[in-house]
């Protein structure tokens, strides 16, 4: 497919050609593909597609063994977001992490109605926040709610999962309302951890009597 014909797909068509490519690509043996691998196949707005084929799985429930292989490499990018790098890019030994196809067929399924849906009702508006020097403000923002992902609480990942891939879809979309959406939504899950932190750490230090 040429260029062109690339960029005229949506974001979930071009998650659907992900998986089937990382099926092509994939040794038959282990049947699985590298995040460099994946990096290197989005091309053009690579942040944005990057961050949502690592965000998805962590907010679809039961897709169990992908967001322990993602978080990482999330907090990662989004910190390239936040200090303006115009492309991302993974060290070797993230870039060299694998996920099955398997995995990849199962994410573009089920997350495909959801995609859809989004595309129906996004479009380009408030654009000045998916472009420097506003969107480092964003970036800021996903470090942190890429960062609460890796707290090892269960059901932790899956709100500000969910919210990155709501501000990815709108860098992807060119749509700043869904850019606030998502961060508004990180922001209310971040608030409530201090505040269920500040509260279990206060009924702690009763019974402590400290």
């Amino acid at each position: 497919m040429t260029a062109h014909g690339i960029e005229a797909l949506t974001t979930s068509e071009r998650l659907a050609r992900l998986a089937r490519d990382a099926e092509t690509e994939a040794d038959t043996g282990a049947k699985t593909v590298t995040l460099g691998w994946i990096l290197g196949q989005l091309r053009e707005r690579a942040f944005g597609l990057f961050l949502l084929v690592l965000a998805l799985p962590c907010c679809i429930p039961f897709l169990y063994g992908v967001p322990q292989v993602v978080a990482l490499p999330l907090l990662f990018v989004s910190g390239q977001v936040m200090i303006g790098r115009r492309l991302p890019w993974l060290p070797a030994r993230l870039a060299a992490r694998r996920v099955s196809t398997g995995s990849l067929q199962s994410l573009s399924q089920r997350a495909a109605p959801w995609l859809v849906r989004i595309e129906a009702v996004s479009r380009p508006r408030l654009a000045a926040l998916t472009h420097r020097p506003l969107d480092q403000l964003v970036g800021l923002a996903l470090v942190v709610f890429s960062a609460s992902i890796l707290v090892p609480l269960p059901g932790t990942n899956t709100v500000p999962g969910i919210a990155v891939v709501i501000v990815a879809m709108g860098l992807l979309q060119r749509d700043g309302l869904m850019v606030i959406l998502g961060g508004m939504l990180g922001s209310a899950w971040i608030a409530t951890l201090i505040v269920a932190g500040a509260t279990l750490t206060s009924l702690l230090r009763g019974w402590l009597g400290i």
